[in-house]
């Protein structure tokens, strides 16, 4: 399973749903040992300020940028996906 980062603000509206479509995915088997290391922007300053976006919610799967932004729940699902994504041997 690879890593997952997300940068979220509390008070951002977008960020809540994004944070209820988490929720309901990890509710699922194929999602349910996701982990996630969420980071509230305006909390930990110096790590936010070392990656790369400008938009919250911001997932990173494996250090990799997949999606910044206002999310549906499809693009929440997307990110999931590829955390558990196997790597080809």
């Amino acid at each position: 399973m690879k890593p997952v980062k997300l940068f979220y603000l509390k008070s951002c509206p977008y960020c809540i749903k994004a944070l209820s479509y988490m929720d309901e995915l990890k509710k699922q088997d194929a999602y349910r040992d996701v982990e996630i290391e969420m980071i509230e922007e305006s909390e930990e300053p110096e790590i936010a300020d070392s990656y790369d976006y400008y938009y919250v919610p911001t997932y990173y799967v494996d250090g990799v940028k997949e999606h910044e932004g206002a999310a549906e729940f499809e693009e929440v699902e997307a990110v999931f996906r590829k955390a558990v994504e196997q790597e080809d041997l």
